[in-house]
């Protein structure tokens, strides 16, 4: 409950991400799949990101800035 409120004000991090998807031809792309045709999404708001697999980074679509990830699996405690 604390985490939600926290996340309604300050918004989410960001920090964890899933393994990249890619879209295969023909199929349904999300604003975030039709950059660069692979996304991932934050395992904790899910919000998805465009992702470049040959930069091994999240790809801004608006003005094509990148950023390494940190983490593209859950972590397993």
């Amino acid at each position: 409950m604390l985490g939600r409120l926290f996340d309604a004000l300050f918004g989410c991090w960001h920090s964890e991400y899933s393994f990249p998807i890619t879209v295969r031809a023909g199929q349904r792309r999300s604003k975030a799949a039709a950059v660069t045709g692979t996304y991932v999404v934050c395992l904790n708001c899910g919000k998805e990101f465009a992702y470049d697999w040959q930069e091994m980074k999240i790809v801004d679509s608006s003005d094509r800035v990148s950023r390494p990830v940190h983490a593209l699996a859950p972590k397993i405690s």
